[in-house]
């Protein structure tokens, strides 16, 4: 445990020290200047240590380290470091530009994408990036019978992203030479490099995952700027610089420690005590306090996520439609915002934020009114309320979008009870929770929410509300052929304007299903050391940490 600034003042003291011991002459006479021990001027004072290494605090453990596994973002975000993927984001946007892949083309089409490969880079452990790595990675997330897909594993991002097993985006993939891979589409994908670009499809060592087979999920091993060195569960994960990265010059940290502090007062005095540089989902009540200490910095990421109360289909009553559109009458949005979120919360309408194009600003919310929300209890037959009583499951850790699941989970219940619906909230691990979700048994009403991968609105409604998706991110069971239809149209569409109106039209069937509450748009804060440089923030909340130094 560090206490940086306990070493500040035990410096000072061990200063005052060694310049009391220098004027207290022991014959109380004039010292000999041909005698004297004070250094000559031509000794150079020693430069300070340089702080290489960054500790992060965030509310979560992973669930695991293999990126094609996985849809939380507390393992991706770890993931973001270990590996490359064959085209990235430019830091600060969702811009796509090359990253593993230095050029590409496309064909006229938009059935073949041409990867010209970065030469000379190395996984990890040691073997070559090539174009049979990028064959072997793609062929195994593809092939649902692949022997490298191991129990309990499923490539939820990739289902969601090129489609199940049946109707696949991708056809094939091939290496034309060590250095050039080609892929064809079996239809046109609009989002295909953006999606490509995502940290989900990140290259791995097709000999790390041949050797450790299961155990790549706890021992990754990529071509990123950091090198997987130890995983203490529940704890803290530890990387170390890779210094034979591609990028010159980069990583500037020696070593990352990534700690898991669930509780968001322990890990902002983790921060203020100078054990952590670094804390993500700043609780809004700290706020105050941070910004009047000189030696913190308040870092905010721009807008672009949802917080949700979804439906369960898979459960009655929530399966009737007038049952889900009275409930979201219940819910008070902008009284959660207000007493949780100090300002830095917009009410959602849409499942996707304002700020992306495609929003359709023309629907209006269901209005907060406990009358309403009864009165169609009782048009949808339950005068009374609904009988029995009903799981709600709230999150245990905190979110960008959420920073106190349970907390906002009892203000929806007082609600709920107040129409005649009695809910029990539940909040099992994460790795639990989300396993739950997906089998889609124990839960009635769930809290979630998603940050946007790659800057487009497929990301948003495709990925999470199509029947597709079920039940990789799609964790309500909603499907709806007529949605499916709009959205695979706009995946195949070229043309911006004719996509953007064909989200619209899917917000609009959307709203009037009422699969979701859509709950709020944040805008997340983290904070950090005054001294912390370099940081750029990702819209998606998955940024590398190549760039950051400290001054």
């Amino acid at each position: 445990m560090r206490r940086r600034k306990h070493q500040r003042v035990l410096g000072f003291v061990f200063a005052v020290m060694i310049m009391l011991a220098g004027c207290s002459g022991g014959g109380g006479g004039t010292a000999d200047p041909g005698n004297s021990t004070e250094p000559e001027a031509s000794e150079e004072t020693p430069a300070a240590e340089v702080q290489t290494e960054l500790v992060m605090g965030r509310g979560g453990d992973s669930v695991a380290l293999d990126p094609s596994i996985v849809t939380d973002g507390e393992s991706l975000k770890i993931t973001q470091q270990i590996f490359d993927t064959l085209l990235g984001y430019k830091p600060g946007t969702t811009e796509v530009e090359g990253e593993l892949a230095e050029s590409w083309e496309v064909s006229t089409d938009g059935l073949k994408y041409v990867f010209n490969l970065r030469p000379n880079i190395k996984f990890h452990d040691g073997t070559e990036f090539n174009a049979e790595a990028v064959v072997f990675n793609f062929t195994r997330w593809n092939d649902p019978d692949s022997e490298f897909k191991f129990e309990g594993d499923s490539f939820d991002y990739y289902d969601s992203m090129f489609g199940p097993e049946g109707s696949r985006i991708i056809k094939e993939v091939k290496a034309v030479d060590n250095l050039t891979v080609e892929f064809t589409l079996n239809n046109p994908q609009a989002p295909f490099l953006q999606n490509i670009a995502m940290p989900s499809f990140g290259m791995a060592s097709p000999a790390a995952i041949q050797e450790k087979k299961e155990n790549f999920k706890s021992e990754p091993v990529g071509t990123g700027p950091f090198v997987f060195k130890e995983w203490k569960r529940n704890d803290s994960i530890t990387l170390e610089k890779n210094a034979e990265y591609w990028k010159e010059g980069l990583p500037k940290l020696e070593r990352v420690i990534v700690r898991s502090i669930p509780d968001n007062t322990a890990r902002f005095n983790a921060l203020q005590n100078g054990e952590i540089d670094l804390m993500e989902d700043l609780s809004p009540d700290h706020l105050t306090t941070l910004e009047s200490n000189s030696e913190l910095q308040k870092i905010e990421r721009p807008p672009f996520n949802v917080a949700y109360l979804g439906f369960n289909f898979n459960n009655e009553p929530f399966n009737d439609p007038k049952v889900r559109i009275a409930l979201s009458h219940a819910v008070n949005k902008q009284g959660i915002i207000d007493a949780f979120f100090s300002g830095q919360a917009v009410p959602a309408v849409n499942p996707m934020p304002p700020t992306l194009w495609g929003y359709n600003d023309e629907i209006q919310d269901y209005e907060y009114d406990l009358e309403k929300a009864k009165q169609l209890l009782a048009e949808a037959g339950y005068p009374d309320g609904l009988p029995g009583e009903y799981t709600f499951y709230a999150m245990p850790v905190p979110r960008p979008y959420m920073p106190d699941g349970r907390k906002v989970a009892e203000v929806i219940q007082a609600d709920f009870e107040q129409i005649g619906v009695k809910v029990n909230i539940e909040s099992p691990e994460w790795a639990t929770y989300l396993d739950d979700l997906q089998a889609g048994e124990k839960e009635d009403i769930f809290m979630l929410g998603w940050t946007g991968d790659n800057g487009d609105p497929d990301n948003f409604i495709y990925t999470l509300l199509d029947k597709d998706a079920i039940p990789s991110n799609n964790y309500t069971y909603y499907s709806s052929d007529e949605l499916h239809t709009i959205l695979v149209e706009a995946q195949q569409e070229t043309d911006q304007t004719k996509r953007e109106e064909l989200y619209k039209q899917a917000q609009v069937i959307i709203k009037e299903d009422a699969p979701w509450v859509p709950l709020v748009h944040t805008t997340p804060l983290l904070a950090a050391t005054a001294n912390l440089k370099g940081l750029v923030l990702a819209p998606t909340g998955n940024e590398s940490y190549e760039s950051i130094y400290f001054e």
